[in-house]
C-alpha cells in the first residue's frame, strides 16, 4: 500500500563552527570511464546562463512536497515555452525525510518487505529506474532542466549528471567512476551517488541523491535500483577507511562532511552544466501553501 506523507520540513542540526562564507578548493578531477566528457580545459568564456537555485540543504523536506514543488514548477516552464519566452534552469538542493521511491515501472519484487507495512512510506513517481531509498545526510539535488538551452540528448545528460557527482567525490580524494551499462556513480561494487530521471517537453526534472553521511541500513530492506549483488556506499564510510587523506578530511564530522559535499555540488553542478548559480529565498509556509 503507497502511504501519504505529511507535511512540513525539519531542520537538520547545523555545525555551529561552520564559516558559510569559506571557499572550498576546487581539489582534483578524476573519471574513470572510457572517454572524458568534460575538462576545466574545454570551459569557455561566453556568458553564462542563469539558474536559479533553491537551496535547503539543510532541511528535511518531505517527498511529497518536494515532488509537488518539481511539478508545479515544470508547469510553469512549460508555460514560459508556449509563450515563447525565456525559459531558465531551476535547482532544488535537499535532503529527505526517510522515503522509498520506486520509478515508474519499478518492480514490487525489489522489496524486501510487506507493502502493506513498510519501514518507511512508498512512492511510485514518474522518473525511470527502480526503487531507491532517501533520508538524512543524503543530498538530493534535483536540477529542472530545460534541455533546450543544453543538449537535447538524454545519454548527456545523464552523463553530464554523473561528472558532477565524479567531482565532487575527487574532492575527498575519492576517486570514482561509471559502470558500463549503469547509471549512477560507484567506487568499486559500491554506489554512492543515484540518478533518475523524468523528461517532458524536454524539460528534465527529478535527479540525483549523493551518499554523504547516510545511514545505509534501510538500503538492505530493498533491492538499490534493481541490482543485485552490489552494494551501496556513502562518503561518510569511505572517508574512514582511507588511509590516504589530507588533514583536512581525515576526522570531519557529519556536518562539515555535509557542508563541505554540499558546497562541491553547487560549485560542481555550475562547471559542468556552464550555468550561472542565482540563489533564491523561499519562505517555507510560501511553498506549504502553495502546495496545500
Amino acid at each position: 500500500m503507497i502511504l501519504a506523507a505529511t507535511s512540513g520540513f525539519c531542520s537538520v542540526p547545523t555545525c555551529p563552527s561552520l564559516d558559510q562564507s569559506k571557499k572550498l578548493n576546487r581539489g582534483k578531477i578524476f573519471c574513470e570511464s572510457k572517454q572524458v566528457l568534460y575538462s576545466k580545459t574545454s570551459i569557455t568564456h561566453e556568458r553564462r546562463k542563469t539558474c536559479e537555485c533553491f537551496d535547503l540543504y539543510k532541511e528535511l523536506v518531505p517527498y511529497n512536497e518536494a515532488w509537488s514543488w518539481q511539478k508545479n514548477v515544470v508547469k510553469e516552464k512549460k508555460a514560459l515555452i508556449e509563450r515563447n519566452e525565456d525559459c531558465p534552469d531551476t535547482l532544488i538542493v535537499l535532503q529527505h525525510s526517510p522515503v522509498y521511491t520506486m520509478g515508474t515501472g519499478g518492480s514490487e519484487e525489489y522489496l524486501n518487505f510487506d507493502l502493506k507495512d513498510p519501514p518507511f512510506q512508498v512512492y511510485r513517481t514518474e522518473r525511470g529506474g527502480e526503487v531507491t531509498y532517501h533520508g538524512p545526510g543524503q543530498l538530493v539535488m534535483y536540477p529542472i532542466i530545460n534541455l533546450r538551452n543544453h543538449k537535447m540528448d538524454l545519454h548527456w545528460y545523464l552523463r553530464a549528471l554523473e561528472e558532477v557527482a565524479i567531482r565532487v567525490l575527487s574532492t575527498f580524494s575519492i576517486k570514482a567512476s561509471r559502470v558500463e551499462g549503469l547509471t549512477g556513480v560507484w567506487v568499486g561494487d559500491q554506489k554512492l551517488a543515484a540518478i533518475g530521471i523524468r523528461v517532458s517537453q524536454w524539460i528534465a526534472y527529478h535527479g540525483l541523491a549523493l551518499n554523504v553521511t547516510t545511514d545505509l541500513t534501510p538500503f538492505r530492506w530493498i533491492v538499490p535500483c534493481g541490482i543485485q549483488n552490489r552494494h551501496v556506499g556513502s562518503i561518510k564510510g569511505l572517508v574512514g577507511e582511507s588511509q590516504s587523506l589530507t588533514a583536512e578530511f581525515r576526522h570531519p564530522d557529519d556536518c562539515e562532511l555535509i557542508d563541505i559535499a554540499h558546497n562541491s555540488l553547487i560549485k560542481e553542478f555550475s562547471e559542468v552544466f556552464q550555468l550561472e548559480i542565482h540563489n533564491k529565498a523561499i519562505p517555507l509556509s510560501e511553498h506549504l501553501e502553495k502546495n496545500i
